[in-house]
């Protein structure tokens, strides 16, 4: 039985795959980004509070949510005058939950498990 038909759908090449999941792999190489990532996955946010739960300046936010905006990786919606940014999938929340246990198995030397 060939494993790789069960695993990628017949519709989604491997290369198109790849190079997607690289590209938000990428995004999520920033420590910002990530940050935002993370208290977003939490519920959603505005700029402002966003700013205060990472501490980077509201500019840098804005730019870095931008970005994941325009990757298809968070949505907006208006509150009155408020954008109210979320994530778009629950796929992201838990990528970035396990990004950052991974992180924590290193940094405290914990045993691997699967």
């Amino acid at each position: 039985m060939d494993v790789t038909a069960e695993v990628i759908p017949p519709d989604l090449p491997g290369d198109d795959r790849l190079t997607t999941a690289a590209e938000i792999l990428g995004l999520l190489a920033d420590r910002t980004r990530l940050s935002l990532l993370q208290h977003l996955g939490e519920g959603e946010a505005d700029v402002s509070t966003l700013t205060e739960a990472t501490g980077a300046t509201r500019t840098s936010v804005s730019q870095h949510l931008a970005r994941l905006r325009l990757a298809g990786l968070v949505a907006t919606r208006k509150e009155g005058r408020h954008v109210i940014y979320a994530l778009r999938h629950g796929h992201l929340r838990r990528l970035v939950t396990e990004a950052l246990n991974a992180a924590d198995h290193q940094i405290r030397h914990l045993a691997p498990h699967d």
